[in-house]
């Protein structure tokens, strides 16, 4: 794909004078020196958000000047101050052709894979060796590990839309099946698997058939998937006359288990495809 250019800004086709002010924060996050969380050992979920990231980000965004790019035949407008990635053709990673966007301050590790069309927004971070499949959102700020594979059609929440929102972090060696959602105040832990069609958020409930437990999130705190769980969609009936007499369900997330051999062949990834 041929890497946009800046074709015009309203008074001409020099950047805006506010652009090189935000210059810093996006260099830094693309370069791995800043990110929106972080692993910490002495954090009680082992991550620390860092909220002044999102504050430079969205300051960036006030910056109401828009300016156009070209790419080939395709022109887009958008916020001169969060501009898309121009430098993707020259990096350790594959983008295969098909409309695939990387936006200013989202963080590519070596050998990442991005098949078309996604679309990876500001101050997300993606590591070394992670496969991002059709049709994948990851929003911004979101935290994602190393040789973790994002099926086709998952969705990544990001953080900028609510005030105080916690990123959605997935860590290493972990599996998200086609077309699940995770959304802000979620924690992956490592290895773990979601299977296809799971949608969980910070407030979401995880009943755990493992344990005999209920796994939900608190104020200031994620909803967290343990390292190696394997979680499938599931449905629990509903309370109540009028929900007794319609034999009504709600979705919920179900932990049937932990991640075994037979898991691992399920969910490997095929090494031609790297």
């Amino acid at each position: 794909m041929t890497a946009p250019t800046a074709a015009s800004a309203g008074t001409g086709t020099a950047p805006p004078t506010g652009v090189a002010t935000h210059a810093a924060i996006l260099d830094d996050l693309e370069s791995g020196r800043v990110r929106a969380a972080a692993p910490d050992p002495d954090a009680p979920d082992g991550w620390r958000v860092r909220p002044e990231v999102r504050t430079a980000i969205m300051e960036a965004f006030a910056d109401r000047t828009t300016i156009d790019w070209t790419a080939g035949p395709l022109t887009f407008r958008d916020r001169a101050s969060i501009p898309p990635r121009t430098d993707l053709a020259g990096g350790p990673w594959r983008i295969v052709p098909g409309g695939t966007a990387v936006r200013r301050g989202a963080r590519l590790g070596r050998d990442v894979i991005v098949m078309p069309p996604s679309y990876v927004n500001v101050g997300a971070w993606i590591g070394a060796g992670t496969m991002v499949d059709s049709h994948v959102l990851v929003g911004s700020c979101a935290q994602i590990g190393e040789r973790v594979h994002l099926a086709a059609g998952v969705t990544i929440g990001g953080v900028l839309e609510t005030p105080g929102a916690r990123p959605v972090i997935v860590e290493d060696d972990a599996f998200v099946g086609a077309g699940s959602v995770l959304l802000e105040g979620v924690l992956v832990g490592r290895g773990a698997v979601i299977g296809a069609g799971v949608t969980l958020t910070g407030t979401s409930r995880i009943y755990d058939l493992v344990g005999e437990r209920i796994l939900e999130g608190a104020p200031g705190s994620p909803l967290v998937v343990p390292a190696g769980a394997v979680i499938v969609p599931g449905a629990r009936r509903v309370s109540g006359t009028f929900a007794g007499a319609h034999g009504l369900s709600m979705g919920t997330a179900l932990l049937v288990k932990y991640r075994d051999a037979s898991t691992d062949a399920r969910v490997a990834l095929e090494d031609a495809l790297r």
